[in-house]
């Protein structure tokens, strides 16, 4: 008969316990004085003992209920640890994160996560990966990606994101003969040789392609590699420049050439599937990543 205990009645004899008094145990519980002597009927039923008898200042509990107090007051105190949907206690989270993320924000972002991480979730490892552009949202379907740090216009459909910050392009050049009072002009800019970066896509055009083209130019690109750190040091043996990303500057070796017109710059997200909404852990993550990024610095 005892499992037909409800979590209701425990709180009944709890009450009951702690004031021996039917009329504080049901002030107690916010109920009516009649509703705390319909449940304790209900439980004398069920355990075949009466419990509590009256006494001559409120009620005493019987030898049994006495032997099964301490039984009442362990669940209950697991009850009570028992952890909300949405809350988490980082530093006792035990799991493998893996990120999917460019050399450019493993650079801007994993390492103040990584520096972070240690400290609130010391017993969470992360795996860093390239970033990944073909099969991204049916490997964070599949568990194989928790999330990706990228570009808002490379988030694959039926992906969630977390806007993080805007980025903007400079152009960077080890070319001394490009330094000059006067920024260069569009004109002048698309006469040069150009290294472009394409993480994860093998071709010769870039984002900045179509703004070139928005104002009446086309430039020539020399260069695509799929890295903005190779990028830089391909710059730094050449003549030819690199729209490169303003946190990854000042580079040794690289100069920063101003210009009259820049491209267009990009949001930087995090990208993660649906089902993370109910992972308490990749919630809070978002978030603290939200507020690591929110101190970066930009030149």
């Amino acid at each position: 008969m005892i499992e037909k205990l409800e979590i209701k009645h425990l709180r009944t004899l709890n009450a009951l316990y702690k004031f021996n008094n039917m009329s504080l145990a049901a002030e107690y519980l916010n109920v009516s004085q009649q509703a705390i002597s319909l449940q304790l009927s209900k439980i004398r039923d069920i355990l075949a003992d009466e419990l509590f008898v009256r006494a001559a200042h409120g009620m005493t509990p019987t030898p049994y209920a006495k032997q099964i107090e301490p039984h009442i007051q362990k669940i209950l105190t697991s009850l009570q640890e028992i952890p909300l949907p949405k809350s988490i206690e980082p530093n006792q989270v035990e799991r493998t994160l893996v990120i999917s993320a460019t050399d450019y924000t493993q650079k801007v972002i994993i390492g103040k996560l990584i520096k972070d991480l240690r400290l609130s979730a010391p017993k969470v490892k992360i795996l860093v990966i390239d970033i990944e552009s073909t099969s991204l949202t049916k490997k964070m379907h599949q568990g194989e990606i928790d999330f990706a740090f990228t570009t808002s216009a490379f988030v694959p459909v039926g992906l969630e994101t977390v806007p993080l910050f805007v980025e903007k392009y400079l152009l960077a050049t080890a070319n001394k003969s490009l330094i000059s009072k006067d920024k260069l002009s569009i004109e002048q800019l698309a006469k040069q040789d150009f290294i472009i970066i394409n993480p994860g896509f093998a071709n010769f055009k870039g984002s900045a392609d179509p703004w070139f083209e928005q104002q009446g130019f086309n430039r020539n690109v020399a260069i695509s590699v799929p890295s903005f750190f190779m990028a830089q040091e391909y710059l730094k043996t050449s003549n030819m420049v690199a729209f490169i990303p303003s946190r990854l500057l000042p580079s040794e070796g690289l100069f920063n050439i101003p210009l009259t017109k820049y491209p267009p710059g990009y949001q930087v997200v995090a990208a993660y599937h649906p089902s993370a909404k109910s992972d308490p852990f990749i919630i809070w993550l978002l978030k603290q990543i939200q507020s690591l990024v929110s101190t970066t610095s930009h030149p």
